[in-house]
C-alpha cells in the first residue's frame, strides 16, 4: 500500500490508466475479431467497412501508448493482406 500523498496519487493514476488501456485493448480485439468474420464472409462492403474501424481502432490504439506502433502496424498489414486476399483478381489495383 502507498506510504505517501506522491504514491497514493501515483496509485490512482496507475488505476485510471490501466482502466483506460483495458477498455482500448478490449476494442482492438472486438474490432479484429469482427473484421476477420466479415472478411471470411462475401460481402465486400461490409467487409470494407469492418476492415476500416479495425484499421481505426488499431492506429487510435498505437497513437495512445497502448500498443507499440510496430504491432499495430503489423496487424494492420495482416488485416489489409487478409481483405485482398478474398478480392477478385481483377478488383486489385
Amino acid at each position: 500500500m502507498a506510504n505517501t500523498k506522491s504514491a497514493e496519487k501515483r496509485s490512482r493514476q496507475n488505476l485510471k490508466r490501466r482502466m483506460r488501456n483495458q477498455a482500448l485493448r478490449t476494442q482492438v480485439k472486438s474490432a479484429v475479431k469482427r473484421a476477420r468474420e466479415v472478411l471470411a464472409g462475401k460481402d465486400a462492403a461490409a467487409a470494407q467497412d469492418a476492415l476500416r474501424e479495425a484499421m481505426r481502432t488499431l492506429s487510435a490504439a498505437a497513437s495512445k501508448g497502448v500498443l507499440h506502433p510496430r504491432n499495430a502496424a503489423r496487424r494492420i498489414s495482416r488485416l489489409a493482406r487478409a481483405a485482398r486476399a478474398g478480392q477478385p483478381a481483377a478488383s486489385r489495383v
